[in-house]
């Protein structure tokens, strides 16, 4: 049985960016955190590996890229590792690079069981570092 679950970025003050809105498929109604971002990495990796756009977003940005105003941007084209983008992924998320929301509570470690059910809302917010701290 595949669930889906709709995922969103917000901004600070829990404005949702329409620019990114993503449904990922699940064969259970039961995963952890850590299962969720995965998931996430390796549907985006995909969809930019097969589109090879100019400008892109990603919940990490990918090694060897630049930021840009709306996203991160490749010198030359480039494929990316999904695997890589999954760890780092999960790193960031250890290092509070950024939050987890799941039916807006913080989700607080990878190995937190999240249920799918077709009401659960889930929300990744980066978190920018201050300026000078």
């Amino acid at each position: 049985m595949q669930v889906v679950l709709n995922v969103t970025d917000e901004a600070m003050f829990g404005q949702t960016q329409p620019s990114y809105k993503i449904a990922l498929n699940f064969p259970k109604n039961q995963i952890t955190v850590r299962e969720l971002i995965e998931t996430r990495v390796r549907e985006e990796v995909a969809q930019f590996n097969a589109k090879q756009p100019e400008v892109f977003n990603m919940l990490v940005q990918p090694t060897l890229s630049e930021r840009v105003l709306n996203g991160f941007k490749f010198k030359e084209k480039k494929k990316i590792d999904g695997r890589e983008q999954s760890e780092k992924a999960v790193e960031a998320f250890d290092r509070n690079g950024f939050i987890v929301l799941v039916d807006e509570i913080q989700a607080e470690s990878l190995d937190q069981l999240i249920e799918i059910t077709p009401q659960t809302t889930v929300a990744f917010l980066k978190l920018v570092p201050l300026v000078g701290g």
